[in-house]
């Protein structure tokens, strides 16, 4: 009994644990436009130099979250790889990048870490 209650309790402690990392401070988000577009980026398991960014709220302006998702993804190969050069995904050649992507409310972009 005095077991199964210690698994609980540290369960609940895990879960608050989770919730707060889950969080950004107010006073640490960026904003784009005016706006906060709650983010990620994720690296590929076979190529983790290949990522795809995302943000969420693009309804609150596209181009803001435009903004948003290339902030991600040139936070993710600084973080990772300590270069903020990239080469984004399906970029015709002779022309700039990033190619965007929309779905519901979420903009994401693909691309890849340079590594000199």
């Amino acid at each position: 009994m005095i077991a199964g209650r210690a698994y609980r309790l540290m369960g609940a402690a895990l879960l608050g644990v989770a919730l707060v990392a889950g969080c950004t401070n107010r006073e640490d988000r960026v904003l784009f436009d005016g706006n906060y577009y709650p983010g990620k980026a994720r690296g590929e398991k076979a190529d983790r130099r290949a990522f795809t960014a995302s943000v969420g709220r693009a309804g609150r302006g596209i181009e803001g979250a435009q903004k948003a998702a290339v902030y991600e993804g040139t936070r993710y190969c600084i973080e990772n790889f300590g270069t903020s050069e990239i080469a984004w995904s399906g970029v015709a050649e002779g022309q700039q990048g990033p190619v965007f992507a929309r779905s519901g409310d979420r903009v994401s972009v693909t691309g890849r870490c340079v590594i000199w």
